[in-house]
């Protein structure tokens, strides 16, 4: 979760050291350890460290290979041992250097160029200048956990995993994006998940590279989630093998530290996640220091995930934390500048993320999450028994469909909404926002892109998990990942997670989700005998009540009489035609009615955190 920086001068002028200098210093709340720039000529980098691995002990950024090719990454390599013999078939042994994450970027580059990224594994975000030709190369993992943002002005090229850096700069404009704003209105997040909130400011998507020279910039997607994988065992419990061998390596890979936290919720995604991690410790492949942290609702209403919480700290013997959500009232400290957003964010209790990372960060910099697995396992019958029809397995179609209609009575009465929806015809649809300004609407097309986003997207439909492989490609991965990323919460502290681990990923996606998935079968017997029963075989269970909701029931809502609207608010919501939500009890359309008021929130702090840094530097 180190900070990284660059200015590339594609017209050959030189770069302003002194205003890299200061741009790096801007990051210094990302890396406390080191900070360090590298400039020549026409390309500047810069790094703040932050050390998170073992490895990360002795390395040192901007990194150089025979000072020809220049690095700054924030990153964390995996599956080490199978990129290090590759690396060594391809002439790049380490000889004798020890294997950073940066010196394996730069030997990956060294040996295939710009297609390293195919032999990459991890969460990353890194630029490389190749002295040689004369570009740079940039690339963003595969799910997008790590950031990476980019102005390009002219002839002036910028980057940064941090978007208020790029703020920062003197010739990066405060315009806004006003297509991120409809998109924010609309759905509480910008869905294009190449843009941001401002004009001059984009996102390298997931699983993209990208090349920049003289000649200007090229970008590619490298990667998509499989499609066409297909594992079939003759043995049920050679699945379950399988998954623990392969959460194993995913959650050894993420621990390289010798204390770690787990997000730790109550429910059986994170639970797994802990016994995994637990049984590496005592095997001493893993952290020998491990902590739980809850977020906990006491008394605003009936919650039991605090209780379920304990109960796996206390089988596993893990220390444990609750962090209370009760007394957070909506958009609490919301004017503060440590508690400001980058981006808009539709979560009024956005600055309990704060207090949460806070309280982690007090204890770790590394913590665990169970993100993923409801993704993954997310299915439906008829594509599978499709798959068995076009594949003639009627053995297989008629026990595995009997099975299921027994497990599953109310699946015929559901039959035609459930085909309806696979289809694309599912009547549900978002319901469009009377406040919207019409000029507005209209010249962003909003009515259009309402519908547009209203089912998941499925440009390579998987055969038999088409939803679950959808789902990987949805911009709320990306939202969620830069708002626990350190350039937003302040907080030295990297979330990671292993179920987005490639490996695991590739094996869910390849096998007969019926029974393995159904109310998550694999998962229950991975973790037999490891984790308490009521944990094991709960199910899932949504939070018991909405707090926003709560809140407003319970007459706390004074802070609507205290809103002070800004100008700016006018261009995009008739304020006239806000419906009242004081008597809503509906957790969706409550949040959806709060929008207006958390984009007139942000606009209010968003224009206090620019300077004039170009000012500072000539002031030493």
């Amino acid at each position: 979760m180190s900070g990284i920086v660059g200015i590339y001068e594609r017209s050959g002028a030189p770069v302003d050291r002194g205003l890299l200098q200061a741009l790096a210093h801007f990051l210094s709340f990302r890396g406390p350890d080191a900070r360090e720039t590298w400039s020549h000529g026409a390309i500047g980098l810069g790094h703040t460290m932050l050390r998170t691995t073992h490895e990360s002990q002795i390395e040192q950024q901007p990194a150089s290979l025979d000072a020809q090719l220049w690095v700054t990454a924030d990153a964390r390599i995996d599956c080490r041992e199978e990129l290090e013999k590759k690396l060594t078939q391809q002439g790049q042994g380490a000889a004798g250097r020890a294997a950073t994450d940066s010196g394996l970027i730069l030997r990956a580059y060294a040996a295939w160029g710009a297609e390293c990224v195919q032999h990459l594994r991890g969460d990353f975000a890194f630029a490389i200048w190749d002295a040689r030709k004369k570009i740079l190369f940039c690339a963003r993992d595969h799910f997008g956990v790590k950031p990476f943002y980019y102005s390009e002005l002219g002839e002036l090229f910028l980057f940064s995993n941090t978007l208020d850096c790029l703020r920062q700069h003197p010739n990066v404009s405060e315009d806004l994006n006003d297509a991120a704003i409809g998109d924010f209105l609309l759905f509480g997040l910008n869905c294009d998940v190449a843009t941001t909130t401002f004009r001059d400011i984009r996102r390298l998507p997931a699983a993209h590279a990208m090349t920049i020279s003289s000649d200007g910039l090229r970008i590619q997607r490298y990667w998509s989630a499989p499609t066409d994988g297909r594992i079939r065992y003759k043995s049920a419990g050679d699945y379950v093998e399988h998954i623990q061998i392969l959460l194993q390596a995913a959650v050894a890979d993420r621990t390289r530290v010798d204390r770690a936290g787990i997000l730790l919720s109550g429910g059986l995604d994170s639970a797994s996640i802990a016994t995994t991690a637990r049984d590496l410790a005592a095997s001493a492949g893993g952290p020998q220091d491990l902590r739980a942290y809850t977020v906990v609702y006491e008394s605003l209403f009936p919650d039991q995930d605090g209780r379920y919480a304990r109960e796996v700290a206390e089988f596993l013997k893990i220390p444990q934390q609750f962090i209370p959500m009760d007394e957070l009232r909506p958009f609490e400290r919301w004017e503060e500048a440590e508690f400001r957003s980058p981006e808009p964010v539709d979560d009024p209790f956005f600055v309990g993320l704060f207090d949460q990372f806070r309280t982690i960060a007090a204890d770790c910099r590394v913590v665990l999450s169970g993100e993923g697995a409801d993704n993954l396992m997310l299915f439906e019958m008829w594509p599978f028994a499709r798959d068995l029809v076009r594949n003639q397995e009627w053995g297989s179609l008629f026990r595995e469909s009997s099975r299921y209609l027994r497990l599953r009575p109310s699946v015929i009465p559901g039959l035609k909404r459930r085909v309806q929806g696979f289809f694309g015809s599912d009547p549900r649809e978002l319901v469009f926002p009377r406040w919207l300004v019409p000029d507005f609407a209209r010249r962003l097309n909003l009515r259009d892109r309402a519908k547009e986003w209203g089912q998941l997207p499925a440009a390579r439909p998987h055969p038999i998990l088409p939803k679950a492989h959808a789902s990987l490609a949805l911009p709320q991965w990306s939202s969620l990942f830069e708002q626990e990323n350190p350039g937003v919460t302040r907080c030295t502290v990297e979330v990671r997670h292993p179920f987005l681990d490639l490996r695991v990923v590739n094996f869910l996606l390849a096998l007969p989700p019926f029974p393995l998935f159904f109310q998550k079968q694999l998962l229950r017997a991975a973790v037999a005998g490891r984790l308490p029963e009521s944990v094991r075989m709960r199910p899932k269970t949504p939070l018991a009540g909405s707090p926003l909701v709560e809140h407003i029931k319970q007459a706390r809502a004074g802070w609507l009489d205290q809103v002070t609207w800004d100008g700016e608010m006018d261009s995009y919501v008739d304020k006239s035609l806000l419906a009242a939500f004081r008597n809503e009890r509906n957790s969706e359309r409550a949040h959806s009615a709060l929008r207006p008021l958390c984009l007139n929130f942000w606009l209010q702090s968003a224009r206090k955190v620019r300077y004039n840094l170009r000012a500072e530097v000539r002031n030493a």
